[in-house]
């Protein structure tokens, strides 16, 4: 069985941010995003179509935001969307993630085990 993937009922980020990122990261240049995907910004630097104004959505985003979403390119995604963690994945809060989600009327997530019953004084309290 696979582990949750909060990122999978949410999609906010893909929807809130600009995704700019060095040309280099294109197929053309040898990258892996596909060149179509993209309009150029500066000389340097291309941002995913959709996401470069505001309102903004990035093309690659399949789905509902806040209910089903999905990444047609994942596997091909630029290195902003490779390094934006949701908030807590591996124990460190995203305030981003947050704002993403706060844009779209979604509650921030929490820290796993946060909303689990226990016992006061079994050392699980959360402050």
């Amino acid at each position: 069985m696979s582990e949750y993937n909060p990122c999978l009922d949410c999609g906010a980020c893909c929807g809130y941010f600009r995704v700019s990122f060095f040309w280099g990261e294109c197929q053309s240049a040898g990258g892996v995003v596909p060149d179509d995907l993209v309009v150029q910004i500066n000389p340097t630097r291309v941002a995913m179509i959709g996401t470069d104004a505001k309102p903004c959505r990035c093309v690659s985003l399949d789905g509902e935001i806040g209910k089903e979403v999905a990444c047609t390119i994942y596997a091909n995604r630029s290195s902003p969307c490779r390094e934006f963690d949701a908030s807590w994945e591996g124990g460190v809060h995203n305030p981003s993630c947050d704002d993403a989600r706060a844009a779209y009327g979604l509650p921030p997530l929490t820290p796993p085990g946060a909303n689990e019953p226990h016992w006061p004084g079994d050392g699980a309290e959360v402050a």
